[in-house]
């Protein structure tokens, strides 16, 4: 038995308010991913204009279809402004209000009138510019998640080729005053459709939530959370089982005294010591990975490096590290640092094996009298040049 079309209105109602209170609690189990909220909201929207549909279907009042129609056009235009909000991180006010009035133009003033097709006519046209601008938005996000995000703007481009095809019904009947809600065999499909694509779109963007909550633990676990650089969990990740060649380097670097600094002006001055110098290896040229091994001690690699140019790095980030008067709880703190350098071998290298060489540099520069480089000899890990 065929389902009528109030019933599928009710059912699309009902299955929008659901996926609306699944994203709701997603939302507040994890409050980072604004664009939840603002697609939360735009359902809000819709399922208000479906319910409000259903009841105009029965009660045809010119101003009730404007409401109605206003309230699902809002709804669409809150969707589009969250896949903008979800690719770029942007704020959805613009496209909220720039989609909402341009579509409740092409429909509200001919419903008003009493052209009630002509409305319903410009409710289609413009739910389907929105719900495309919706695809789109995903379409060129779907590098983070090809497979949900391409489904979703798929997903997206159908339900808005309903709304076209109900459009197109009413333009070749020429039903431009009607005195009752759209009765046609597209006006059912165009529900079905929106039941089907709510379904998939809302298991895709959870998908996507999650993948995204992946990402961002992944990023945590590698990331030092008081610099913004590298853990040494990442810097090892990366380039534990690589071959160092006699072109490439490991620097090491050590914040001179760094627990006088600490006694002297508390832990807060000490935290921004450490990101001071965090910033001149993120901005030092020509480093690939910049990393936090622990404490005041931090390592660089170079995958080009000439002879002589990781020295140049080294002694450049250590000059411009020692001339910065840094600033810090009303303070001036000046600290200097120590590095040690190792170049690979021409046969190839370890990682650990560069890490130990560059560390034992290191220590040399710290017994030279600190504020100063060293490098490990490539023929020797027992000799050392005073670069």
């Amino acid at each position: 038995m065929m389902l009528d079309y109030n019933t599928l209105l009710v059912s699309l109602g009902v299955s929008t308010l659901c996926l609306l209170l699944t994203l709701l609690g997603t939302w507040m189990a994890r409050r980072g991913d604004g664009f939840l909220l603002t697609w939360v909201i735009g359902l809000f929207f819709l399922v208000a204009g479906i319910f409000s549909y259903s009841y105009y279907t029965t009660n045809i009042d010119p101003v009730l279809g404007s409401l109605c129609c206003s309230l699902m056009l809002i709804g669409f235009a809150i969707i589009h402004a969250a896949g903008y909000q979800f690719r770029t991180g942007g704020s959805p006010v613009m496209y909220t209000v720039v989609g909402s009035c341009f579509s409740i133009a092409l429909t509200v003033p001919p419903m008003l009138a009493g052209f009630d097709g002509l409305g319903f006519v410009g409710l289609n046209v413009g739910a389907m510019l929105l719900l495309l601008g919706a695809a789109r938005e995903y379409w060129k996000a779907r590098p983070e998640a090809p497979g949900p995000l391409t489904g979703m703007a798929v997903l997206y481009g159908v339900t808005a080729a309903s709304f076209l095809l109900c459009g197109l019904m009413l333009i070749s009947l020429g039903q431009w005053k009607l005195g009752h809600a759209p009765d046609n065999w597209s006006e059912n499909l165009n529900v079905a459709i929106c039941i089907a694509g709510m379904t998939g779109i809302g298991a895709m963007s959870l998908m996507v939530h999650q993948a995204r909550i992946t990402a961002l633990h992944r990023h945590e676990a590698m990331t030092d959370g008081l610099t913004g650089l590298a853990n040494r969990r990442a810097l090892f990740d990366k380039h534990l089982g690589h071959s160092f060649t006699d072109k490439m380097a490991v620097i090491v670097f050590d914040i001179d005294r760094f627990k006088s600094i600490n006694d002297q002006y508390g832990h807060a001055v000490g935290d921004r010591v450490i990101q001071a110098l965090a910033d001149d290896l993120r901005n030092a040229t020509g480093v690939v990975t910049a990393a936090r091994l622990g404490g005041e001690e931090f390592a660089v690699v170079l995958l080009q490096a000439q002879a002589g140019y990781a020295e140049w790095v080294a002694e450049k980030i250590r000059r411009n590290f020692a001339d910065r008067n840094i600033q810090s709880g009303g303070m001036q703190v000046r600290a200097t640092v120590s590095a040690g350098i190792a170049y690979g071998a021409e046969w190839g290298e370890t990682f650990e094996a560069m890490l130990s060489s560059a560390d034992s540099a290191l220590y040399d520069a710290k017994r030279g009298g600190r504020n100063r480089v060293e490098t490990a000899m490539p023929s020797s890990g027992d000799t050392r040049t005073t670069a």
